[in-house]
């Protein structure tokens, strides 16, 4: 078997929805058909572990056949650990989810340098945009990446270096509200600018939904809701933005994926 396809969630700034976002993308994958393994690197909150462990329990209580990535959380914290449980997981998956924590960790600096894509989930303003870019404050221009495009943009070109592959960074707009406003479209402008100049793509991924709040303790996404019976009108709308998003990540194999999007 090749190599899996590895998708870094990566975020030094906490509350951004990463942990969400990552179960949902490992999750939708399974769904597509991919073998999909999921490693947590949070070993002190484990929202990942804690998410699918829940699905888990769930799938047994109701006897229902979800989805379900293969995973676990990385209990030794060091570059041998995390070598050996991306061994393991290698085994039995073609996509490999990892969720890091959020804040600055060596281990996830060394999962960063696996990723073929790594994913940065932000929120929808510039205190989230200032972990990658600071603006000026009257014309809301970008004066300079911030430490962290610095930090990922030299992981790039090690990785580049060491392996001769490109990492395909996306930067998720997550928590967008549904109005338009001036804040939307600044960041938005904000962002467009700092894609160019420091080479990632941006997508937009979940919203601002109490529903993503309300499946944690069952473990169920949104792709789930339909066969659990539990559809309402606001869940087929949220559940068009994670298909969306999900294509949006362009994961090699994902035809069925984009093809529900569209």
């Amino acid at each position: 078997m090749g190599q899996p396809h590895f998708i870094v969630f990566a975020n030094e700034k906490g509350g951004t929805g990463k942990s969400t976002t990552a179960v949902h993308t490992a999750v939708a994958l399974a769904a597509s058909g991919h073998r999909v393994g999921a490693l947590d690197l949070d070993q002190r909150q484990r929202t990942m572990t804690r998410y699918l462990d829940n699905r888990a329990k769930t799938i047994a209580r109701l006897d229902v056949a979800l989805p379900q990535p293969t995973f676990e959380v990385l209990e030794q914290q060091n570059d041998s650990g995390l070598a050996a449980a991306i061994d393991r997981l290698s085994a039995v998956s073609d996509v490999i989810v990892i969720d890091t924590p959020g804040r600055d960790d060596p281990v996830a600096r060394a999962a960063i340098l696996r990723a073929d894509t790594l994913v940065t989930p932000m929120n929808d303003s510039f205190v989230d945009l200032d972990l990658i870019g600071q603006v000026d404050p009257d014309s809301f221009k970008i004066t300079k990446p911030s430490f962290y495009a610095e930090l990922i943009w030299n992981s790039r070109t090690q990785r580049a270096r060491d392996t001769s592959k490109s990492v395909d960074w996306v930067v998720l707009r997550n928590r967008l509200q549904h109005i338009d406003s001036h804040n939307l479209r600044r960041v938005g402008a904000a962002l467009d600018e700092l894609a160019r100049r420091v080479g990632f793509r941006v997508i937009p991924g979940l919203g601002e939904r109490v529903v993503y709040r309300e499946l944690f303790p069952k473990g169920i996404t949104l792709l789930d809701l339909t066969q659990l019976g539990e559809v309402a009108m606001g869940h087929i709308a949220a559940r068009q933005e994670l298909r969306e998003m999900v294509a949006g990540l362009a994961v090699p194999g994902v035809d069925q994926v984009r093809a529900d999007a569209a």
